[in-house]
């Protein structure tokens, strides 16, 4: 018969078996070899533990525990560094928050497995049972410093190779939902950003700089909360935020008069010119810039092009050229970002502009969270500014498929009725 003392026996030298294969696989990156090291870990720390169940005084078997519980401590610690990643850069507020209670779930796996990692070296009084069990505790303070660390930032981004709409969401977002902003230092931009945001009233949201900001592809589904929320309140907050309550300069609004001098006095639209190296399947072609001018002249819209350069043809006919306006001393200032949009600002009061269309492009977007009635072209539904359509009043998606070119002289229709607007 198997004794109470030759079974903890057995026990202890199959928990020190399974701590053996977990720590043999140096190659832990490769597929699978995670999840192998961790069932070992498991299997290693409850043989010990039924061991210890019969026989109390089985030294090896405490000591197994003492290792395997430091393994885990530092396999939780390396578990929170990936799922925290991942987490901060989730596309949804939600999805950020949910990924990191499941860090904290895992920082408090590696909290718990120190304190009993230190408890059994304490009793065995071991150095090789110490140290390991200091291992354990600087592999669960390091998993403790990731949360604590945690950047709760969206990056405003200053520097002319990223999206110049995207500074809108995340202003948008800090006026509407309080986030907080962090500047680079030393962005080229910097400068026009941080007075922009002073000028938006949101000095106090801005941040000083760390590493792993939040995903700014969160950020519209938090501006759509709030419109979905209250439409009306958020436009007027955004509008007394991103406009002021100033007139329009009188530089901007007499540039803006001299380019529309020819202009017929009738409704307008902007039509928008992408071509950019970053996604160039949402760039613009001459033919649908040509098509599209043509169904807004139809309905009594002169289309005002706005954005990149033309390219691979002439200016459609009936078009007005304010292409590349941006490059211009007048909106590259320190105010550029409010200047801008106070030249749409003044288009729409005093030129009657009434609606914009242009493919995916986040320049549009400033303007239509201002109010202007928005189309915008793509290839396949938009996830992220999806999530606008039926909230923000007056913003569209339209999906290139067959007969997307109706359902634009549709809503150029709508547009030029007093009904529409």
């Amino acid at each position: 018969m198997t004794t109470s003392s030759s079974r903890g026996a057995h026990l202890e030298r199959d928990a020190a078996d399974e701590l053996a294969e977990a720590l043999e696989d140096h190659a832990l990156h490769l597929d699978g070899a995670r999840a192998r090291h961790r069932a070992h870990l498991v299997r290693a720390i409850e043989l010990a533990y039924e061991a210890l169940a019969i026989a109390p005084t089985l030294t090896g078997a405490r000591l197994t525990l003492v290792r395997a519980h430091a393994a885990r401590a530092e396999d939780a610690r390396h578990g929170a560094g990936q799922l925290s990643r991942g987490s901060q850069r989730a596309p949804t507020e939600a999805d950020c928050e949910d990924g990191w209670e499941r860090v904290e779930a895992i920082v408090a796996t590696a909290e718990a497995s120190a304190l009993e990692a230190r408890r059994i070296a304490t009793e065995l009084g071991d150095p090789v049972a110490d140290r390991a069990a200091r291992a354990a505790e600087i592999a669960a303070r390091e998993a403790r410093r990731i949360v604590e660390e945690r950047n709760h930032a969206y990056t405003f981004h200053a520097d002319p190779g990223f999206s110049f709409g995207e500074g809108y969401y995340l202003a948008a977002a800090a006026v509407l939902a309080g986030v907080a902003i962090q500047l680079r230092p030393g962005a080229p931009q910097a400068a026009q950003a941080a007075r922009f945001l002073r000028d938006a009233g949101l000095a106090d949201r801005v941040v000083p700089y760390r590493s792993r900001p939040r995903a700014n592809k969160a950020l519209p589904a938090l501006v759509a909360d709030a419109f979905r929320a209250d439409a009306e309140g958020a436009r007027a907050r955004l509008r007394a935020a991103f406009l002021g309550d100033a007139p329009i300069p009188d530089a901007i609004a007499g540039w803006a008069d001299d380019g529309l001098s020819r202009a017929p006095r009738g409704d307008k639209i902007l039509l928008w010119v992408r071509h950019a190296a970053h996604h160039p399947t949402r760039n613009s072609t001459h033919a649908e810039l040509v098509e599209l001018s043509r169904r807004a002249l139809e309905h009594g819209l002169t289309p005002i092009l706005i954005g990149d350069a033309l390219r691979d043809g002439e200016v459609p006919a009936g078009a007005v050229d304010l292409t590349l306006f941006w490059r211009l001393e007048l909106f590259q200032g320190d105010d550029m970002r409010r200047a801008q949009l106070q030249l749409f600002e003044h288009l729409r009061r005093a030129h009657r502009l009434v609606g914009q269309v242009g493919v995916t492009t986040a320049a549009m977007d400033g303007p239509a969270l201002l109010g202007l009635p928005t189309m915008y072209l793509t290839q396949a539904p938009n996830v992220r500014l999806g999530r606008w359509v039926g909230v923000v009043p007056g913003y569209e998606e339209v999906v290139r498929r067959e007969g997307y070119l109706e359902h634009v002289s549709g809503t150029f229709a709508r547009w030029s009725s007093e009904e529409g607007r």
